[in-house]
């Protein structure tokens, strides 16, 4: 049995999203800037997804602009609000467990002159309001602080950040690339003026992003050269992603209300199932307060590569909570900020489950992962001086 456990990475484009993107492959083709009918339907077709778009975050239809991925989007915003609000301040508030899309960007805007603030976050990887309140400075242009987090899964207080920077009339840009379509999210009633999303978290294509701002907040272009997005991102549109994009966003949303409990129901028991089965494990993240689909544990007195390489072996596809796959000998910056010491931290895998995961998966993973577990553990040294300890 295959088990694909890793949507937080990317998921599967649907049936439905890749039907839909097809024919603007071949015979709608055109350049959505030309004057000809094809290109016309083109533009149209843009235009409708813009519309689907908006409506699952009730945004404006012309609050919304395509980009080529989350990171995309994310630099934009922060970039552009930088510049744009320069003469205002030059001091930006961010959250130590950002995706290196937001942290790297605020780490070369300092080296711009701006100054940055890292806010620190609980156990759980939930910021402080308080915290952040202090943080605010007269001089404060952005707040940027991410929906969900993409390793832990735990769901941010965006309603409150909103308002308390909308009461202190700083701007508020929030990375959702892992909460859109897969919880409610209403930029208005929350008080957002900037959100990034990307279009293959939610079963949609790779290659396509979208970043909404506000009506009425100034944003420098972000790609020069031609009309497209209003003036604001040059070079001709992706029209098949864009279409993708917006059919993917419909499907989700409008599913929500019966994916949001059936992933929960799956996640619980995955978490529950590892924790009973498996000793010296730990849930990482907020317990309830967490995307639907994510599910991120840490076992002790092993290596997270080396249970994704045995999982591998058995159909099992995941993610590893260390970096170390990356070619990074560094642990996760996220498991570090919520306090977990460098072994823990190299010793933890994600599971994150998407419309395409099932209970008897889920029953597939708890069967399989125990002996993968203990396996590990009786070739580690560290291990072996536990057993020791208790006389075993």
């Amino acid at each position: 049995m295959e088990c694909y456990f890793d949507n937080a990475a990317t998921t599967a484009v649907r049936p439905e999203v890749l039907e839909e993107m097809l024919p603007y492959f071949t015979e709608s083709f055109g350049n959505p800037s030309s004057v000809y009918k094809i290109a016309q339907k083109n533009k149209n077709a843009i235009e409708n997804a813009r519309e689907q778009v908006a409506k699952a975050i009730n945004a404006g239809v012309n609050e919304i602009y395509f980009t080529g991925s989350g990171s995309e989007a994310d630099n934009w915003a922060i970039k552009g609000i930088a510049e744009s609000y320069a003469s205002k301040g030059k001091h930006i508030i961010t959250s130590a467990i950002e995706h290196h899309a937001v942290l790297h960007t605020c780490e070369y805007l300092e080296t711009k002159g701006y100054e940055v603030t890292y806010l620190p976050v609980d156990e759980d990887g939930l910021v402080s309001l308080e915290d952040l309140k202090k943080a605010i400075r007269k001089d404060t242009i952005l707040i940027s602080i991410m929906f969900a987090n993409n390793e832990i899964g735990t769901i941010e207080p965006i309603a409150e950040i909103g308002k308390i920077a909308r009461e202190n009339d700083v701007l508020f840009h929030t990375d959702a690339v892992q909460a859109v379509g897969h919880i409610n999210i209403d930029v208005k009633e929350m008080n957002i003026d900037l959100l990034s999303m990307s279009g293959h978290k939610f079963n949609g294509p790779k290659g396509v992003g979208a970043l909404y701002v506000r009506k009425g907040i100034k944003l420098n272009p972000f790609i020069h050269g031609g009309a497209q997005e209003r003036r604001k991102r040059a070079g001709t549109e992706n029209v098949p992603a864009i279409v993708g994009m917006g059919k993917a966003i419909e499907l989700a949303v409008n599913e929500l209300e019966s994916e949001v409990p059936r992933l929960t129901s799956l996640r619980d028991k995955l978490i529950n199932g590892i924790l009973e089965k498996i000793p010296y494990s730990r849930l990482n993240g907020h317990k309830t307060n967490r995307l639907p689909g994510n599910a991120n544990i840490s076992f002790e007195y092993i290596e997270g590569e080396g249970i994704l390489l045995l999982l591998d072996y058995k159909g099992i596809l995941a993610s590893s909570g260390s970096a170390c796959t990356s070619g990074s000998l560094d642990p996760s910056h996220v498991l570090l900020a919520i306090g977990l010491p460098h072994e823990k931290a190299h010793g933890s895998v994600r599971f994150s489950m998407g419309h395409f995961n099932t209970e008897e998966q889920v029953d597939y993973i708890l069967k399989e992962l125990p002996p993968i577990i203990e396996r590990l553990r009786m070739m580690s040294p560290l291990y072996e001086e536990v057993l020791k300890s208790k006389g075993e």
